[in-house]
């Protein structure tokens, strides 16, 4: 099983936890981010965490895994392969409706477990959830490999991450770094 200073330190190293001032996807603002995408730049890297999470995870019995692109992408397909299941991923319409495309499609009472990057609000797992529920699928539990949430979250399924960070966010007419005039910056894969 793996720590979570380990996690923390791979983290770290790859240049994962940014500081300054940045709008969430969420439409929060803060004064950390993290980019994920640096981590699964290092395929051992995505390996090492996806394996942990995935023991963390067995115990559901999922059947696939599915992550909302761009941030669960890789953690999807990475933690379907060490737990030896389908792995996919959804993304938006040109309308911006969460949504399968490209051929995906999960069976009715199919056992799916929703992966993402980093939960602030939960917001893309919650639309993910809905996909997964609209198809007929069962959400057994949802997984990230960071959960900034501060404990906000409930997604009414198990949900397990790999790490707990307390991360500062802010609605936006309460930011302070907005009150300081610092420009925000916005990192996300989302418009």
């Amino acid at each position: 099983m793996i720590s979570e200073k380990r996690v923390l330190e791979i983290l770290q190293e790859t240049g994962v936890l940014q500081k300054g001032h940045f709008l969430l996807s969420s439409g929060l603002h803060s004064d950390s981010y993290l980019q994920c995408a640096l981590v699964f730049q290092y395929p051992r890297y995505a390996e090492e965490l996806c394996r942990a999470l995935a023991a963390k995870l067995a115990q559901l019995r999922p059947d696939l895994c599915v992550g909302p692109a761009l941030g669960g992408v890789i953690i999807a397909y990475e933690t379907a392969r060490a737990l030896s299941v389908r792995g996919l991923f959804t993304e938006r319409d040109q309308e911006g409706k969460m949504t399968l495309r490209r051929g995906f499609n999960i069976k009715p009472q199919e056992r799916v477990l929703v992966l993402e990057d980093v939960v602030t609000t939960g917001g893309s797992v919650r639309e993910v959830i809905n996909v997964v529920q609209e198809w007929g699928g069962e959400v057994c539990g949802v997984g990230a490999l960071v959960d900034r949430s501060n404990g906000k979250v409930d997604f009414g399924v198990p949900f397990h991450a790999l790490i707990r960070l307390d991360v500062n966010s802010y609605e936006p007419q309460a930011c302070p770094l907005c009150q300081n005039g610092i420009p925000v910056v916005k990192p996300g894969s989302r418009k």
